[in-house]
């Protein structure tokens, strides 16, 4: 585990860069969280895991990840090696419950059910469409449907410049602005400029610029906004 933001923002979220060196069937139970918001991005390798009322396990890839709604149950049945994993959550510090009483897979594949005003969301990459980003500068973004699935509470996409020489401002979001590095290097101009590398991350201050320039031609940046 790597913990991503220094002091968790007074405890109201915490980002994890979660690596597994070996292989196979994880030794795990059917549990479920007291959150508000949670997030699980795929960065290397693969992972299966089951969720309730969602059907058959999922398998995640690089570049997808799953919104696991409040008290939703789920299990982790297996992972590649060299799996890695970034976690966003909120609050920073909260519960995690067994129920020894469920099995899954349920059977039952629900969709629309509601966990606590939020839907399941699993974001296959594979399938989001590179559009151009409403900001000015050239940079083409991969959008998902966090914003529907939270209902509000938190915004998820990835960047990648369009072409060489492109860039991307904007200020931070009301409670959370974080940007995590999954590939390429660049320079982030906020309080100074700051070199960034592959595993790199940052958060900004809600109201202040930032800027982000000289990127490499595989930069890839994991952005995640949470207003107020």
């Amino acid at each position: 585990y790597r913990d991503l933001i220094p002091g968790r923002l007074g405890g109201r979220f915490i980002a994890s860069h979660i690596a597994i060196p070996e292989g196979g069937p994880v030794s795990d139970w059917v549990h479920f969280h007291k959150i508000r918001f949670q997030m699980i991005f795929c960065r290397r390798g693969w992972v299966r895991v089951a969720y309730e009322d969602q059907g058959e396990p999922i398998v995640m890839h690089p570049g997808d990840f799953v919104l696991q709604p409040p008290r939703i149950r789920h299990r982790v049945l297996e992972s590649s090696a060299g799996l890695e994993v970034v976690e966003i959550g909120c609050p920073a510090l909260h519960e995690t419950l067994a129920d020894h009483a469920m099995t899954l897979p349920t059977g039952r594949t629900l969709p629309e059910r509601d966990f606590g005003g939020q839907l399941f969301l699993f974001h296959v990459a594979a399938d989001g469409a590179w559009t151009p980003c409403p900001e000015a500068g050239g940079f083409e973004q991969q959008a998902t449907a966090m914003g529907h699935a939270t209902r509000g509470v938190a915004e998820v996409r990835v960047l990648r410049p369009a072409a060489a020489g492109s860039t991307i401002s904007g200020t931070g979001a009301g409670d959370l602005q974080f940007g995590f590095v999954l590939e390429g290097t660049g320079r982030l101009a906020h309080a100074g400029e700051h070199a960034l590398a592959p595993a790199d991350s940052f958060t900004i201050p809600p109201g202040e610029p930032w800027n982000l320039s000289g990127c490499s031609e595989d930069f890839r940046l994991l952005e995640v906004t949470a207003p107020a």
